[in-house]
């Protein structure tokens, strides 16, 4: 599989001027230890709480800036996006901030929380396709009968420069970092970290982890190509059936490794997070967590911060966590 986006990745300059557009939307996220990980772990783990935004994920950072960006007549017609959840709340939060019109496409049977904060937001919801990528074709589609700004997950670059300032956030709580490990679903969130390490933590490694039941992403990072593979895995937020052209652009050069953990890992993540540091993490928010206890003599002692993603759990997962 091969594409050409024919898009620029963004720059440290970009996230910084996001940064500044953001402040007067969001505040900063927190960033803990907690010394119950570290003795779990043996690492000196430090939890980047994205779960506590207006749309419990990350991606609202991205959504924000890039309906910032707009013009007037661009958010009129307005926006159309795909996504397993966290993409389309982002999109439907800011939506609603700026005015304009913003329909979502999700895979049949969806997540019903993320589902539901979506519809609350004003946003018009579609439920088409068993899989993110019939979800992407059938958006395509409605988005050239309608005249709307098709919104991709992850394969644009005001979404990758807002969610830059959270790594942002990430090296002034903590410049001595020897790793970030993040989840990576379409890559928007791995590529922002790579581009603000680059820039202002060169010592630190990106990690990237993905379920092992959906390695699309891995597997094109790997491979230095575009490749699709089978989406089985029960993490939607790291649900994806292909790889993305513009952040596998920028993973290729910036991440140090790529890693693939069980489904069962990740839930036994989400516990964790759970019972010792208070934290409810969606299964993608407890996949960096779960890439950590997978691998200890890789990360013992080491100062490590995981990115929890989002904290849209399911009641089933909440459920699953609990009975744990």
């Amino acid at each position: 599989m091969s594409t050409d986006t024919g898009l620029f990745p963004p720059t440290i300059t970009d996230a910084l001027r996001a940064r500044r557009l953001l402040a007067a939307h969001l505040p900063p996220t927190p960033m803990w230890s907690y010394p119950a990980l570290y003795a779990t772990t043996g690492a000196h783990v430090l939890v980047k709480h994205e779960n506590v935004q207006p749309t419990g994920a990350f991606k609202v950072r991205g959504g924000l800036t890039l309906l910032a960006g707009m013009t007037p007549d661009e958010r009129a017609r307005g926006v159309l996006g795909y996504s397993t959840g966290n993409h389309a709340q982002s999109l439907a939060y800011a939506a609603a901030h700026f005015g304009a019109p913003c329909v979502i496409v999700m895979p049949e049977d969806p997540n019903p929380a993320k589902a539901a904060a979506v519809r609350a937001r004003g946003a018009e919801l579609i439920e088409h396709g068993a899989d993110l990528e019939a979800a992407r074709d059938h958006a395509a589609k409605i988005a050239a009968e309608r005249g709307m700004r098709l919104v991709s997950a992850a394969d644009e670059p005001e979404l990758i420069a807002g969610v830059a300032t959270a790594y942002l956030e990430v090296f002034e709580r903590a410049p001595d970092l020897d790793a970030v490990v993040v989840p990576i679903g379409g890559g928007s969130g791995a590529a922002a970290a790579c581009l603000v390490a680059a820039a202002v933590a060169p010592g630190c490694q990106v990690i990237g982890v993905q379920s092992a039941a959906s390695p699309a992403a891995h597997d094109s990072w790997r491979g230095g190509r575009l490749v699709a593979r089978a989406n089985r895995t029960r993490v939607e937020g790291v649900a994806t059936g292909c790889g993305f052209e513009l952040t596998q652009r920028m993973l290729r050069p910036g991440l140090a490794d790529f890693v693939l953990v069980e489904d069962e890992a990740i839930a036994a993540a989400q516990w964790l997070l759970m019972r010792d540091a208070h934290t409810l993490a969606e299964g993608a928010g407890a996949a960096a967590l779960a890439a950590v206890l997978a691998d200890p003599e890789r990360f013992a002692g080491r100062r490590v911060a995981v990115m929890c993603s989002g904290g849209n759990a399911s009641e089933r997962e909440i459920r699953a966590c609990t009975a744990r």
